[in-house]
């Protein structure tokens, strides 16, 4: 039997209002992570920020590191779905620009998001050893993807096999983000003092344009590297 239209309607709501404390729940999550770290932060804590009894969430998620990873999954789409915008409609060799901008641009923008998928995440032994991490598979196909349009038109080389590439690249991406979010610490202080910003955050949105160049060079076919030098 069809539900008859009040029914439905009254289902929808419920359905929103689910959706509506799942994704409160996710919000409260990331602030509290990022301000106590994985393994300090409490359920109660993320509960209280959430406006939710402690309970509440365990009807949601199984555990802390269920909630990490659901958070990681989410963020993540929102990530691809940016970065395939970005990219739309560009040469290869304006995608790749395009998209480490867009990339690092959004760790400076959203810095709370981007400690807890930067640094918080690798803090779950679930995540680390369990979780096969489909978005981030999204993530690297759409870096490959580009790189391997860059081989076929010629722009560039292909030497390095696009998934090989697009780790690499995402190696570096990483690494930035890493250390501009701890830039306060040891890790940070080189690129801070080649910026003439020691002890402070470096320009990381500055630094995105020289990992550009970093990466195009390194992508140029010989004949290119050739004329450039």
């Amino acid at each position: 039997m069809r539900a008859r239209p009040r029914e439905s309607a009254a289902r929808g709501l419920v359905d929103r209002a689910a959706n509506d404390k799942r994704d409160r729940i996710l919000d409260a999550a990331e602030t509290v992570f990022a301000e106590h770290g994985f393994f300090a932060a409490r359920v109660s804590a993320i509960a209280k920020v959430a406006s939710v009894a402690d309970g509440t969430i365990y009807l949601y998620f199984r555990n802390k590191d269920d909630l990490l990873i659901s958070l990681f999954e989410r963020r993540m789409e929102q990530v691809n779905n940016l970065l395939a915008a970005a990219i739309a409609g560009l040469a290869p060799g304006e995608q790749l620009r395009a998209f480490i901008l867009a990339y690092l641009t959004l760790i400076h923008d959203q810095p709370a998001a981007a400690e807890v998928l930067t640094i918080e995440l690798r803090q779950s032994s679930k995540f680390m050893k369990e979780y096969d991490n489909p978005r981030f598979g999204d993530f690297l196909r759409l870096l490959g993807g580009v790189i391997a349009a860059g081989q076929a038109s010629g722009e560039f080389d292909e030497a390095i096999p696009p998934p090989v590439a697009a780790r690499m690249i995402f190696g570096v991406l990483d690494e930035l983000a890493t250390a501009w979010l701890l830039s306060d610490g040891p890790r940070g202080d080189a690129i801070g003092a080649a910026m003439g910003t020691r002890r402070k955050k470096f320009d990381i949105v500055r630094a995105a344009e020289w990992a550009v160049v970093f990466a195009m060079q390194g992508l140029q076919t010989t004949t290119k590297r050739r004329s450039s030098l």
